[in-house]
């Protein structure tokens, strides 16, 4: 983490140029909250947030004059926003806060500059420095330690907690996200006022809940937030179905393995070589159907057969009530739940070209993703067993690049189409045209024919004749 004295905090200069404005209206600005925070963990930032003990917008205005540049101005909330040399910066006058216990939107009235950083979520997120004029610019105002939470890698808040988040339930969320995106602990105080207060997060809107969960998703390591969700008991209220996955059943010398940890080693496998969101939303909810499958054999111990199945289908219901996109790439993380077990099956049996051909054509240009899924979902603590797992799947790989150069197999169409079959027999839309395009489908994936324009239509001939169908005769 860099020091305060590292490197000139405020080499912008548009910071030079707030402050003279500030002068001159005779009030006093501040940057605040994540821009200063970020400066001392080295992350790159682009957002400024300036406090203005006075009016915001006043000194916005006058700043896009000079700079030539438009300014938003949101009078409801007392705010204006300009963008300047690839920055976004945004002023606000100071404010105090107060909370009524059926909403997290706050009545606002005009705050000294501490009020404003009391209101601040987290200690981390509350430090300032001052745009004064002389030796004050530049100087760092931190009444709530938050530097010393910064070295410390603690999340805590600047006043009672219960208080933060009663008043804010989202703050619940975002203390995960933050300590699970820095690797930070949450202060045991924060911890357990998050405990208390879990049941608040439901007067949150699953716009605002899911914005914070997929950050979570997307952090170095996402299991360190999700296990904090869990010990919280954030998980429960806003991700039952992840929730179920937790506890393993024992029966004799029979006994399965924690789901719940599984999907989190499976989740940080896949983010540990892809920054992908839709690829790790695939990792969560590859096994989400187990508990709905589980059933007992006293032969064979527990099973969870056709859980991809039943997964696949979960998908949907899933995103829409998470409200995450209907759209591609639901039908993505869809896709990769139902065929995760597939390459796994293949390197456990012998890799005939036939079931690589399907893998090819069902997966699409998909396929790299979905074997970085499956590779991700070996766990075992077996090395011996992952070796050979793994040893498999590059035969797979290879296979896989052979049929690909030789066939022409991901994403195919079958060179005889349903349009030609009418013309050709001149029959209207019917059962026999799907049945006859499902056969050579099959045929060429089964390898029985290449997959080239004459062997389809021969196959195809062959097919029409056994059904009594007779060609259209040319005029």
């Amino acid at each position: 983490m860099k020091r305060p004295d590292s490197q000139p905090p405020l080499s912008l200069p548009v910071f030079r140029q707030i402050s003279e404005i500030a002068a001159r209206q005779g009030v006093s600005a501040y940057v605040v909250g994540g821009y200063v925070r970020d400066f001392f963990l080295e992350r790159p930032s682009t957002d400024i947030d300036v406090v203005v003990v006075g009016s915001g917008i006043a000194l916005a205005e006058e700043l896009g004059r000079e700079l030539h540049t438009r300014v938003s101005v949101y009078k409801t909330f007392g705010t204006a926003m300009l963008r300047s040399h690839g920055v976004e910066v945004e002023f606000v006058g100071a404010r105090r806060e107060s909370y009524v216990s059926d909403s997290r939107k706050p009545l606002v009235e005009a705050g000294t500059l501490e009020d404003d950083q009391r209101r601040r979520d987290f200690t981390i997120n509350a430090m300032a420095w001052s745009l004064g004029a002389g030796d004050d610019f530049g100087r760092l105002v931190d009444p709530f330690d938050g530097m010393r939470d910064l070295q410390q890698g603690i999340i805590r808040t600047p006043c009672d907690p219960d208080i933060t988040f009663s008043d804010d339930p989202l703050r619940m969320m975002r203390a995960v996200r933050f300590a699970s995106q820095l690797n930070f602990q949450l202060f045991p105080e924060t911890f357990e006022a998050i405990r208390r207060n879990r049941e608040r997060i439901r007067i949150v809107s699953r716009e605002r809940i899911i914005t914070e969960l997929n950050k979570i998703v997307l952090s170095p390591v996402p299991s360190v937030g999700f296990q904090l969700l869990d010990r919280t008991g954030l998980l429960e209220l806003i991700f039952p179905e992840m929730h179920r996955l937790k506890g393993v059943d024992v029966r004799g010398k029979h006994a399965h393995k924690d789901n719940f940890l599984h999907t989190l080693k499976v989740l940080d496998n896949v983010a540990a070589v892809s920054d992908d969101l839709w690829l790790r939303w695939a990792a969560i909810l590859h096994d989400i159907a187990k508990p709905l499958t589980k059933a007992y054999d006293p032969k064979v111990g527990w099973t969870f057969h056709s859980h991809e199945v039943l997964g696949s289908k979960m998908v949907p219901q899933i995103f829409r009530q998470m409200k995450l996109p209907m759209n591609e790439h639901m039908k993505f993380v869809q896709k990769m739940v139902f065929l995760h077990l597939r390459p796994i099956i293949l390197s456990e049996d012998m890799v005939t070209d036939s079931a690589v051909r399907r893998l090819l054509f069902e997966a699409g240009d998909d396929v790299e993703k979905l074997m970085t899924l499956c590779e991700a979902d070996i766990t075992s603590g077996n090395d011996a067993k992952v070796k050979r797992y793994l040893a498999n799947f590059e035969l797979v790989r290879r296979k896989m690049k052979d049929l690909e150069e030789r066939d022409r197999i991901r994403n195919f169409q079958p060179p005889i189409t349903g349009e030609i079959i009418m013309a050709t027999y001149g029959i209207p839309p019917c059962r026999e045209i799907g049945e006859i395009k499902e056969v050579i489908k099959n045929a060429i994936l089964d390898g029985e024919i290449p997959n080239e324009y004459e062997a389809a239509y021969a196959l195809m001939e062959r097919l029409a004749a056994e059904r009594g169908l007779k060609k259209v005769t040319q005029q």
